[in-house]
């Protein structure tokens, strides 16, 4: 079953009795407001006034539940997981720890290669570029050798993005602190690293260990490589709300609107293909983090990604 994704923008007080969320607005004229627990899968907390308990704090991470908090600008700044999420987890934290790096360059490699390809199929799909400009991007897909050695995901990426928004806004840099759409970008892949950090505690590893990414600060570094393949299902969410609002990113004053969040909080719940068959993003990505798993004690070699 699909975990709900639940978005707090109001002041509240939520608590937890008979195993349900309870919401207790502060405006007082809005009815109290429940939710099972057991039915959830990520909250995000993003108002001054909103206070949770700690019962419920417990109940949400026993459950598995990823729970962001948002700071001033309302963006997501903090992530709390459940530590212990699966009954061999020593053992799997073992085998994570011990990977060779030659397979995490494979392992890279083929992370990589189901980036491109879906980044290639998202705006061939959109009629974005030329069939000989697809032949390019092919090309650089074919090209990945074992831990992109090269940085064949660098060049791919700057062609990717000079490309997709180019129907919208000229001279479109892609940057966590750049201009409009990126508030949206970055919005969309903070819920996406939730996702994927929450699948990869449910299938016993530790979301610190990366298989390319390794900066020392980063707590969520496999998180980070797991969930690149998946980046371009955030960018097609936003590619749809960019032209549902052209007026105004021409002026650049597309904002966190209520009505944008609330499209944005829909990315664990669309649609992705594995191997031919549709399953909802968050339902995909148990089965990737599930073949990570295999491929690092060895009874897999490919990692399951979905493509576009």
């Amino acid at each position: 079953m699909i975990k709900r994704t639940l978005y707090f923008g109001n002041n509240a007080y939520l608590h937890i009795k008979n195993k349900q969320l309870i919401v207790d607005f502060a405006d007082e004229d809005r009815p109290q407001a429940s939710v099972p627990v057991e039915d959830i899968g990520v909250v995000i907390l993003d108002a001054y006034r909103l206070t949770i308990s700690q019962n419920l704090i417990t109940a949400l991470l026993e459950n598995n539940v990823a729970l962001i908090t948002c700071d001033h600008r309302h963006m997501p700044v903090g992530l709390m997981l459940n530590l212990e999420s699966h009954h061999v987890q020593q053992e799997r934290f073992s085998v994570q720890i011990a990977a060779s790096l030659p397979l995490k360059k494979q392992l890279w490699q083929q992370t990589v290669k189901a980036k491109i390809r879906n980044q290639a199929s998202l705006l061939a799909s959109n009629t974005i570029i030329s069939s000989n400009e697809l032949l390019k991007m092919n090309y650089w897909e074919n090209a990945v050798k074992s831990g992109d050695s090269e940085n064949v995901e660098g060049r791919a990426a700057a062609f990717y993005w000079s490309k997709l928004f180019s129907g919208f806004t000229e001279n479109f840099k892609r940057g966590r602190f750049e201009p409009e759409p990126n508030n949206l970008l970055n919005y969309g892949y903070a819920i996406l690293r939730a996702v994927t950090a929450r699948s990869l505690v449910a299938s016993g590893l530790l979301p610190t260990f990366g298989i390319h990414h390794r900066n020392r600060y980063n707590a969520y570094a496999l998180a980070d490589d797991i969930m690149e393949p998946y980046r371009p299902y955030v960018d097609d969410v936003v590619f749809e709300l960019l032209e549902k609002n052209i007026d105004k990113i021409e002026d650049f004053e597309l904002e966190l609107t209520p009505g944008v969040k609330k499209e944005l909080l829909k990315i664990p719940a669309i649609d992705v293909k594995i191997k031919g068959e549709s399953s909802p993003l968050m339902i995909a990505m148990q089965r990737t983090t599930a073949s990570l798993y295999a491929c690092l004690e060895g009874s897999k070699k490919k990692l399951i990604y979905p493509e576009i």
